[in-house]
């Protein structure tokens, strides 16, 4: 008898390659971003999509606070159109991020979510930064 993880077969390699690839290209971890601060090689606008007062108390090095809200063809503007942009909220049980991605891609930006948010970034054992929201 197959094991719970066994029981449904696995799926082919190509389908594994397309499922995965989709979703790598909508994803990326909180290592990944660190990673890249770290190195310097920041070519993407990292933003924190919850609210100014819990962005003031913590957030990740580096973003720039937007709530989803605020997200509007004309702000967005302020950046080129090829810019890709990196979005986090809270955490696995907040969809603040979903909805900023949704909105950007709706506005045919480019966009990819940080997955684990604040609490992945925690999780790392990553250090946050405190302090007044950066204007977008």
């Amino acid at each position: 008898m197959p094991s719970p993880v066994s029981q449904i077969p696995t799926a082919a390699p190509d389908a594994a390659v397309t499922h995965f690839a989709a979703k790598l290209a909508v994803e990326t971890d909180c290592s990944d971003v660190h990673a890249a601060f770290a190195a310097g090689q920041v070519d993407f606008v990292l933003l924190d999509v919850r609210s100014p007062q819990l962005f003031a108390e913590s957030h990740i090095p580096g973003a720039i606070n937007l709530p989803h809200g605020k997200m509007t063809a004309h702000r967005m503007s302020a950046w080129a159109s090829d810019t890709l942009f990196v979005v986090y909220c809270a955490g696995p049980h907040c969809n603040g991020a979903d909805k900023a991605a949704f909105r950007l891609a709706n506005l045919g930006l480019s966009v990819k979510l940080v997955i684990g948010g604040m609490t992945g970034w925690a999780d790392e054992g990553f250090a946050f930064e405190k302090g007044v929201p950066t204007a977008a």
